[in-house]
This record gives structure tokens, sequence and C-alpha cells, in this order.
């Protein structure tokens, strides 16, 4: 299991509310968005071991308008977690993924103006491997109202639906300001961000990101043990925009309060504070 606004969704998310008046351009049709994000070796409280982490995702997405004039956007989404560790006191498995699908779509809330509402669901595996069993299976939603008053402001407002996770339902509170065609301040779970564009292609920005990961795992030959993941990071970097269909960021920053534990209190590994650093390529059609 894994939290509702992957990165690749919070990308989706914010392109979605930036273009959710139907009288604006055309998105294009299908893109791609995918991440690498290393984070070195650090040793953990309490008890002898260090922990190394790899990560990665691929994201997928085909936006069409149904009926000529209703926006959907269909998804596919893979992430993986490789996990390096000499914890001898606590078995953590080598690798996590997640496996991922979702229909999004964007309608005028009632008769308010400059007022949607948009819902998403995304049924998803998340597990050891690419090894899923059925229980690992959950049907994650979320639901929000997006205001947007004028043209520099976008307000969003909602509810983020975790099934059978410690935490099944979070509000969804946040706010697109765009003072300028330079400056944007995308203050969104789970990735805020501030943008400044140098160029039309060359942009440094500042986020900061937070995790609530859940996984079903096997443990001691015991399976569909569940195994929570939580961290945060904040940092900046840049964005370089290739061409009209590509563009790439590096980033880095710091990690903190990572924490590995399982559900059933059989096992608990923190990892001390680090670094970590991470390349991104969209690309759109």
């Amino acid at each position: 299991m894994k939290n509702i606004i992957t990165k690749a969704g919070m990308a989706l998310l914010i392109a979605g509310i930036s273009a959710c008046a139907f009288a604006q351009e055309e998105a294009p049709a299908h893109s791609v968005y995918s991440y690498f994000r290393y984070m070195p070796k650090r040793s953990v409280d309490a008890q002898p071991g260090d922990v190394k982490i790899v990560e990665s995702g691929i994201e997928y997405l085909y936006e069409f308008k149904a009926f000529g004039k209703l926006p959907v956007a269909l998804a596919l989404d893979n992430s993986y977690m490789g996990i390096e560790d000499s914890v001898a006191n606590v078995e953590l498995p080598a690798h996590l993924s997640g496996l991922s699908a979702g229909v999004e779509t964007t309608v005028p809330f009632f008769h308010f103006n400059k007022t949607y509402f948009r819902v998403r669901l995304s049924p998803s595996f998340f597990g050891e491997d690419l090894d899923f069993s059925s229980s690992a299976f959950r049907l994650l939603s979320r639901y929000y109202i997006i205001y947007q008053p004028q043209k520099k402001w976008t307000f969003l407002y909602g509810i983020a639906v975790y099934p059978d996770f410690e935490y099944e339902a979070l509000p969804i509170i946040g706010l697109i300001y765009k003072p300028n065609d330079k400056l944007a301040f995308n203050l969104i779970p789970t990735r805020p961000n501030i943008t400044y564009a140098f160029t039309d292609r060359l942009s440094v920005f500042a986020d900061g990101s937070a995790a609530l990961d859940e996984y079903e795992v096997t443990r001691n030959n015991q399976e569909g043990v569940v195994l929570r993941y939580r961290e945060r990071r904040m940092g900046g970097g840049v964005k370089f925009k290739i061409n009209e269909y590509v563009q790439a960021s590096l980033s880095g920053g710091g990690v903190f309060n990572r924490r590995f534990k399982y559900r059933d209190g059989q096992g608990k590994v923190s990892v001390k504070d680090g670094a970590y650093g991470e390349f991104c390529l969209e690309m759109k059609i």
C-alpha cells in the first residue's frame, strides 16, 4: 500500500489543476513521467546496522475528452524501492514495489462560478517485488473541489481515502499562486514547491515532501505482513526544458524522520537523517 498522491501523481495533480478550466488549450494527450532517487547508506538508531535506499517510478498518462466535452485522464503507475541493509535484529525486504491504475475526471461544481469537482479512483497493489496477492489490493480514491477566482489563484479542498491504512482518510488542502510568468507557488500536498523561471527553458525550484507508505510483505516466512515506511524530504534543484516535448530536472537535499515499522509491532528500524539526489524526466506528446 502507498500514499495516494505519489510524486508522479503529484505532477498530474498540478498539471490537471492548472488546466482545469474547460476553455483553456488542449493538453498533450500522452505523457510519461519518471524519476530515480538515491539515498546513500546511513546508520540506524538504537541498534547496529545501516540502510541504503534507491527509489524509482514511472507513470504513463493518457488524457482525452469523453463525449467531446468531459475531461478524462487514465494512468498507469509503477514504483520501486530497493533496500540494502545490514540490520541484524529486524528483517527488511530487499525490494518493495507498487502497481496502480487510475481514472480521473473533472466536472463543473453545480452552478458555482469558476468552481470544479474532481474525483480520482486508483485500484492499486503494493507489495514485495512484483508478486502481489489479492490481500494487497486497495481501491484508493480522492475527491476535491477546485476554485479558481482568477488566473493567478487556485484553491483546493478535499479528502484522500486510504482503505485499511493506518490513516484511512486525510484532508487535501492547498493552493497555487502564480503572481507572474516567472514565479509559481504550488503549495499542494504531498510535494509543495516554489519555482522560478529564469528563461523559457531553465528554472530553479525548492520543494518538500512526505511519505506515508504501506506495503504487504513476507517476514520470516509469514505472508501478508504490513510494513510501513515514513520519511520527510526537503531540497531543491534545477529544471531544464530540452524541447517542446521533453523536460528534465536534477535535485537534492535532506531526508529526515525515516522509519520502517511493521504494523503488528514486531520490528522497527529508524534510519538517521541523510541526503538524497534525484533525477526526473517528463515527456509529452
